[in-house]
């Protein structure tokens, strides 16, 4: 059987369109999957297990649906949706994992992660993340109503638009080094992860031994899902 791996996904009632080929897609393909693991991002925003947005109903419910057919679904927080907590995983059966997790399949093990903390070339959004992955923090913004935490969603989103359209584009990437480190720390040889936004396979050597990073589309105009089948990597884009 397949196991199937997607990020990005960015949803919201502002693209319903993307909303219907992610539903469209549990209910067939992900249906007849091993296993389908959500690698961060998978909402535009979430600001809380209480503080369930427009249009986010059904995504739930399709999720439920498909984990109610015993497909198991593994999540793990990205740097959009890391506020998604217990309640989250009861209303849809999806399985919350670490950070950093290493998965065996067919006896071989990925290491898979949203992948942002491979970023590190970029200071800003470092300093940026340990503040809002700060527990004080975010008993904070969970303090506030929902209204409150919209408005602050939106004024964080604006900011960091303004930053990203300013930073050189190879600073936004993953850094070798970081690649490295953490696989060499998991001890393993390939890579699975998301947030950069640019798919592909990337072959290189790592401590004398083959190895591979795998990064996965987001699905801002189309769909994007990576296969992995009797020891084989697909990496496509859904039309």
């Amino acid at each position: 059987m397949t196991t199937l791996f997607i990020a990005d996904l960015h949803l919201s009632e502002q693209r319903p369109a993307i909303t219907e080929q992610f539903i469209n897609f549990l209910n067939k393909e992900a249906r007849q999957a091993r296993a389908l693991y959500i690698l961060g991002d998978l909402f535009e925003a979430w600001l809380g297990d209480d503080c369930i947005l427009p249009g986010y109903e059904e995504i739930i419910q399709s999720l439920k649906d498909l984990t109610d057919k015993q497909v198991p679904v593994y999540f793990i927080h990205g740097n959009r949706d890391f506020l998604i907590s217990n309640r989250f995983s009861e209303l849809t059966g999806c399985q919350l994992l670490d950070e950093l997790t290493v998965i065996t399949i067919d006896n071989q093990q990925y290491l898979i992660m949203h992948g942002d903390t491979l970023c590190t070339d970029d200071v800003k959004y470092q300093q940026f993340r340990s503040m809002v992955r700060n527990p004080e923090w975010q008993q904070q913004l969970l303090s506030k109503t929902p209204a409150e935490r919209i408005a602050l969603a939106k004024q964080y989103r604006e900011i960091s638009q303004t930053e990203t359209a300013q930073k050189a584009s190879d600073i936004m990437d993953v850094n070798q080094a970081e690649v490295e480190k953490v696989m060499r720390a998991s001890k393993v040889t390939t890579l699975i992860h998301g947030h950069t936004h640019r798919p592909n396979i990337h072959k290189f050597e790592l401590d004398g031994q083959q190895a591979q990073r795998i990064v996965l589309g987001d699905w801002y105009e189309q769909g994007s899902v990576l296969r992995l089948k009797d020891h084989q990597f697909e990496l496509e884009t859904l039309s």
